[in-house]
């Protein structure tokens, strides 16, 4: 009988129709597929049988997170070759998927093949690391709950990940520099674009470790309320902000943002938190941050986008993501945020893209968690440490593909004398 690795890649390539792109490397040691090719190791046959009760992208992750399912050599290069199978699946002529493939008679015979290789065909339990998949409600409830899973992680993970600017959100490259330089660049073209002046009140809507309401108070003399939901992030916020001697003039809450009451606000940051409000609420979020600002006011909305869909009603949240990263995130094409700043009042006056922005502070952000892994899987645990590294490199090369992209849209709650206070060459701040 043909070794484990020989008869693996000759099921994968009868299931989806091409030449495999990487080597395999099965639990008895052999290995096939082409050579000089990135190696996915196949542990044992439980990484098989997550991926046939899963096909697709989300029994791939489940092996993975497991430990289950491994890659040697370039991270990137694997991923990519792998992400283009499933995206050529998912988006071929007749709309089929991989599981949609499994189903097809012409490949049973690989599927009957795969079962005996895989042994007792019994469907393993997902890790612990997954979130039950649910229709997203986006109740105060179950909101604090997604943020709590993703962000109460551990403070000294997050720190390990991002360095010590604690920014969890697209630096600012400007002429190479270091991670630090360019996401305190950020924060800078943030209150630039805000306009932010000393004596002003700015809101920091998911201010996360509250670098920007720190940074804000000090480089330019405002007093910032910042507003999280994570006990863990609002622990470390005000600790910075005490160690910088800024009690005074920043607050940090742990509140939801339909709760805030004591407008107006000369500005409102949010940055990196729109993906979580969700399509259905978007529009009351939009609404209640128009109405904590004073006319005049501006916002500036720093969003990740996905490319719009031809029939959007059949727009679904990336299954990995949606269980194992940011439960009940949801990203929506840059027009439609635009759209929905509009409807709810403000006059939208400048849009920039950060695609590739995003693109390198995720590789920056790979580069520190690969280079202090043990430590990094001591504080999160292997199966954490591993979501993270995997949705962190896979994110990056999304971006460099323009898959998804990140936008900072510029709106302002213009008064009824239509001033906008605005200077005729808004992009003065990149001068």
């Amino acid at each position: 009988m043909a070794d484990a690795a020989s008869r693996l890649v000759s099921v994968a390539e009868q299931l989806l129709g091409v030449p495999l792109p990487v080597r395999i490397r099965a639990w008895d040691g052999s290995q096939a597929g082409p050579p000089g090719a990135p190696v996915i190791v196949v542990r044992n046959r439980r990484a098989l049988r997550r991926m046939l009760f899963k096909p697709g992208e989300l029994g791939l992750a489940r092996a993975w997170v497991s430990g289950d399912l491994d890659i040697e050599g370039d991270l990137y290069t694997a991923l990519g070759a792998v992400a283009a199978l499933l995206w050529e699946h998912d988006d071929d002529a007749d709309g089929r998927s991989l599981a949609g493939a499994v189903r097809d008679p012409a490949t049973r015979a690989a599927v009957r093949e795969l079962i005996r290789l895989v042994g007792p065909p019994l469907p393993p339990a997902p890790p612990r690391e997954e979130v039950r998949r649910r229709r997203h409600l986006h109740t105060r409830r179950t909101d604090k709950r997604a943020i709590s899973h993703h962000y109460d992680v551990g403070n000294d993970f997050y720190g390990l990940v991002l360095g010590p600017s604690m920014v969890y959100s697209c630096a600012y490259w400007e002429d190479g520099g270091s991670l630090e330089t360019a996401q305190r660049d950020k924060l800078e073209l943030v209150c630039k674009k805000l306009g932010l002046k000393p004596g002003q009140r700015l809101l920091d809507v998911g201010c996360g470790w509250g670098s920007m309401a720190i940074h804000a108070a000090r480089e330019h003399g405002v007093s910032a309320v910042g507003i999280t939901l994570s006990q863990e992030q609002a622990a470390l916020a005000r600790k910075r902000v005490a160690d910088e001697g800024l009690t005074d003039r920043v607050e940090i809450r742990v509140q939801d943002y339909r709760d805030v009451r004591d407008g107006p606000y000369d500005a409102i940051s949010s940055i990196g938190m729109a993906e979580h409000v969700g399509a259905d609420r978007y529009l009351d979020y939009a609404r209640d941050l128009y109405d904590l600002l004073k006319p005049g006011g501006r916002l500036l909305n720093h969003q990740i986008a996905r490319r719009p869909q031809r029939d959007e009603t059949a727009y679904e949240v990336d299954a990995f993501i949606d269980s194992y990263v940011f439960p009940d995130g949801e990203l929506a094409p840059v027009g439609t945020t635009v759209t929905m700043l509009e409807r709810a009042g403000f006059e939208v006056r400048d849009v920039e893209s950060l695609r590739e922005h995003y693109a390198g502070t995720l590789r920056a952000w790979v580069t520190n968690l690969e280079g202090s892994w043990e430590r990094a899987m001591r504080l999160a645990g292997p199966g954490r440490a591993r979501v993270w590294r995997l949705y962190m490199a896979a994110s990056a090369l999304a971006f460099e593909r323009n898959q998804i992209g990140v936008n900072q849209v510029l709106a302002l709650r213009t008064p009824d004398s239509g001033a906008s206070g605005l200077p005729a060459r808004t992009r003065l701040w990149n001068a």
